[in-house]
């Protein structure tokens, strides 16, 4: 499929409009049960950094912000740290409400059982081979396995709220 088929859909426009440069996708949020095994899997396991936090002690949530950058890039100063935080594409903010860690009956819906909705994040990483033989020695539960069915260039792992993770490599295995 060429550029140009992909912008052949009827009543689609096929170039964005001029008031919408400058638009960055921010972040996708998810709802976390355990805030200390989400960070560890995605700082520990993915790579991801720690990028805000912000605590709503009334309401009983934090937020945790995480990219993939190198910790250098990060600002020191708070308010630094927010404004380029909100500029920057690929983030992930973790919700999580206060308690939920405590009630072993508690989950949220990942979105891939009945009623399907919201799928799965993606993380492209330089060799899928490798990553998911690192995954498999860190014992991360897989959904689908390179091996597995006919898509066998990509994976897809689990976090500890059974959210799926696409993992991808840019380049043909």
């Amino acid at each position: 499929m060429s550029l140009h088929d992909l912008n052949t859909f009827p009543g689609v426009t096929a170039q964005p409009e001029a008031a919408t440069q400058g638009f960055v996708f921010n972040h996708t949020m998810l709802r976390v049960k355990d805030i200390t095994a989400s960070l560890d899997f995605y700082t520990r396991v993915l790579g991801f950094s720690l990028v805000d936090k912000r605590d709503f002690p009334e309401a009983e949530f934090s937020l945790y912000f995480l990219a993939l950058v190198d910790k250098q890039q990060i600002p020191e100063d708070d308010e630094a740290r927010h404004q380029w935080m909100k500029s920057i594409p690929g983030v992930l903010e973790l919700t999580h409400n206060h308690g939920t860690e405590k009630d072993a009956g508690f989950a949220y819906h990942n979105g891939n059982s009945d009623p399907r909705g919201f799928g799965h994040i993606c993380v492209s990483v330089p060799d899928v081979v490798a990553a998911c033989e690192r995954f498999e020695q860190l014992g991360v539960p897989f959904q689908k396995r390179l091996a597995d069915g006919r898509m066998n260039h990509l994976a897809f792992i689990k976090d500890p709220d059974g959210y799926w993770v696409e993992v991808i490599q840019p380049a043909p295995l």
